[in-house]
């Protein structure tokens, strides 16, 4: 007999009761250190004040309007963005994967109304962008895809790091946006080198096609910069977010310049929930905070300590673990057991991490972690770690 819920999870034996910043009590009274934050959705911890006071304010006024009307909370995130990022205009979303259905729609559009028509789109091995309809059909994988045909088409999933592969796509006639992660999540936390976000920016402008950058995952300061692409010195042209910009609130956002963005005019596109009073009263916060440069140099700082003590416990296991990958506190270990069985010691140890794909553990703790949690954090990885070799052994 199937479940109330659809089954379409495989979910851990927990259940939380309560949160606050880094920690979560299980209902069985257990507290266990937290480096998942919702899949890097709760950027500043569980139940932070500041959002909690944000939220509750809000609540006390007006929760839904519509797009129908100006929404002032709205107006106050998007001018927040487009101040500190590259874009003249956003439209918001309930999720990443909402996002990218428009971040599609507007590249497409674009080369619509400029002529010659380009839909094609090209993506890269290992790609995730969520699980609609073209979400799936961007990342192409087996495991995406099996039974979910006939699949939208216009989209060429590349190799990952064949640049010959890369310049062949971009110079055909109906290809007319690139669309990437600048560090890969569910791929296995595998960055894009600056030098090769510099190579597809070079490459857009050569043969007139439109970067889009997807940061759901690794934005909103988790690298170290507010959004990853920064380091590179580059700028995209369409840029998705997501995750972190509502601090455990369902939000999203696509941002664009106003030459991607202009065909996008009344009616070509909509959302009930999108930019509702509640999420954008959140997400003006997580900006006002995450924006700040001494913020950002704490999550340097804290980024650097936790690598330096992953690296020594790579060391220290080095039949659990290969090796540390990743950018600022978006980190994986590249496991050498199968890493759901770092997952559930893990469990035992009380931390929570979360899989990924090529055998890595992601570690994606909230940007508030403290010194003293991320010596806790990798004490506790330790006896994970420990008993999963004493249990081989």
């Amino acid at each position: 007999m199937i479940p109330s819920i659809l089954p379409t999870y495989s979910r851990a034996p927990l259940s939380f009761e309560t949160g606050a910043g880094s920690w979560l009590t299980a209902t069985d009274g257990r507290r266990f250190l937290d480096l998942g934050a919702g899949i890097a959705v709760n950027a500043l911890g569980h139940a932070h004040p500041a959002l909690v006071e944000a939220l509750t304010e809000q609540a006390g006024k007006i929760w839904h309007l519509s797009n129908l009307y100006d929404i002032p909370q709205q107006q106050r995130l998007a001018d927040l963005l487009v101040e500190h990022t590259f874009a003249d205009t956003c439209f918001f979303t309930n999720s990443g994967t909402e996002a990218c259905e428009l971040a599609v729609k507007m590249a497409r559009r674009y080369h619509y109304a400029k002529g010659p028509d380009r839909p094609r789109i090209l993506t890269f091995d290992g790609c995730f962008h969520g699980r609609s309809s073209a979400a799936i059909a961007a990342s192409g994988a087996p495991k995406m895809v099996e039974g979910f045909g006939p699949l939208l088409p216009g989209f060429t999933r590349l190799p990952w790091g064949d640049h010959e592969a890369l310049r062949a796509a971009a110079a055909e006639p109906d290809v007319g946006a690139i669309l990437v992660e600048p560090v890969q999540g569910e791929g296995g936390i595998r960055p894009l080198p600056d030098a090769c976000l510099k190579g597809l920016r070079d490459l857009c402008d050569e043969h007139g096609l439109l970067l889009i950058l997807d940061e759901v995952q690794c934005g909103m300061g988790r690298t170290g910069r507010l959004f990853a692409h920064e380091w590179a010195g580059i700028a995209p042209d369409i840029m998705m977010i997501a995750k972190g910009i509502g601090g455990g609130f369902p939000l999203g956002a696509v941002v664009a310049t106003e030459e991607a963005a202009a065909p996008m005019t009344a009616g070509t596109h909509g959302s009930t929930y999108g930019g509702n009073p509640l999420a954008c009263a959140v997400g003006a916060r997580v900006m006002e905070i995450v924006s700040d440069p001494a913020f950002l140099d704490e999550v340097n700082r804290k980024a650097g300590l936790l690598r330096q003590r992953l690296e020594g416990l790579v060391a220290a296991h080095p039949q659990v673990f290969e090796e540390v990958r990743g950018a600022g506190l978006m980190l994986g270990l590249k496991c050498r057991v199968p890493n759901a069985e770092v997952v559930k010691a893990g469990y035992d140890a009380e931390i929570l991490t979360v899989a990924a794909a090529d055998n890595v553990l992601r570690l994606l703790p909230p940007l508030t972690i403290t010194d003293d949690e991320i010596a806790e954090a990798t004490a506790r990885l330790d006896r994970a770690a420990a008993a999963l070799a004493g249990s081989a052994a």
